[in-house]
């Protein structure tokens, strides 16, 4: 079940995209202020490599708020730029949001294993509009951060919250 946001009144909108092929052109009339919009129902985006070429060490789960839905970003070994998506963005760990204190490219979450070979997740600023903060602290200008498996991240409005899976890849 997903759901879409009204363009004049931002009510939220549920539909059920299992029964819609992808590319078709879907319209709705918002129930609470009837205005009549269209959409292009869009597969998800897949990445321009497969999944199971690239092992993933942990996700950023990104909490439900009044901006988005819960999502997970999956991070993989080295740099993961991670913020707002928008077409073209450099960012490659990117989600989709409307919270606007959330820049395209807002900090990175860097995956390495340590002398054990075990993952070890660093943090820092990209740098962004509005700071990122881990655990309330702000990181400083060029400050970098040791995170671990449930290490609470915020970056503008949106709430991030690192799962590693116990140190095992998927």
């Amino acid at each position: 079940m997903k759901r879409i946001r009204c363009p004049k009144c931002e009510e939220l909108i549920p539909f059920d995209e299992s029964l819609y092929a992808p590319g078709r052109v879907l319209v709705f009339t918002c129930p609470a202020c009837n205005k009549q919009f269209k959409i292009r129902f869009k597969p998800a985006r897949q990445s321009e490599e497969p999944a199971e070429e690239r092992p993933v060490y942990g996700h950023l789960v990104v909490v439900e708020n009044a901006f988005h839905f819960r999502q997970e970003i999956p991070l993989y070994m080295g740099d993961n730029v991670v913020g707002r998506y928008v077409r073209g963005t450099s960012a490659n760990a990117a989600f989709r949001t409307v919270d606007p204190s959330v820049d395209t490219t807002h900090c990175v979450v860097t995956v390495k294993t340590d002398a054990q070979g075990r993952p070890r997740f660093l943090l820092r600023d990209a740098p962004s509009n509005t700071g990122t903060f881990l655990m309330n602290h702000l990181l400083g200008n060029k400050e970098q951060a040791v995170i671990e498996d449930g290490a609470v991240v915020t970056i503008g409005a949106t709430t991030l919250i690192l799962q590693t899976g116990a140190g095992e890849t998927e």
